[in-house]
């Protein structure tokens, strides 16, 4: 059994890095290139989580920290950011967005842009996202 961590925390996040740089990258489609920095709430650390995503190369690279100059920033709450990241549950995003515990700041239609409604997940990413699942504690 894989050893497990609190999801976001540093030792999380160093596993989660190792998971992304051994396994098969998922392609990014041309419309999903995007810089968008992103700011996790209500953690069960001391404060909130900075990070980034960046697509613009077509492979999807997530890290510490902000970017300078982004596409967009998203504000999302801990549970919120746990269910996309961990479990690809792309329905509870979007009814986290309608209920406005999801903020938006800058061009929107760069996140919207990788929904696509109906597709199927990339298989990489869903591989990626069972190995992440495996490390991250309940």
């Amino acid at each position: 059994m894989a050893e497990t961590y609190q999801f976001l925390s540093q030792a999380w996040m160093d596993a989660a890095k190792k998971i992304r740089d051994t396994m098969p990258h998922p392609e990014v489609p041309s419309v999903g290139l995007m810089k968008m920095n992103l700011n996790v709430t209500e953690t069960p650390f001391d404060s909130d989580v900075r990070g980034h995503i960046d697509t613009s190369d077509g492979e999807i690279l997530i890290e510490d920290g902000h970017l300078e100059g982004p596409d967009l920033t998203v504000t999302i709450e801990y549970e919120t950011a746990r269910a996309i990241f961990v479990n690809l549950d792309f329905t509870a995003a979007m009814q986290s967005f309608m209920a406005g515990k999801i903020q938006v700041q800058g061009d929107i239609t760069k996140l919207l842009a990788m929904q696509t409604p109906g597709a199927e997940p990339d298989p990489q990413a869903v591989a990626i996202a069972e190995a992440v699942r495996a490390i991250t504690a309940d």
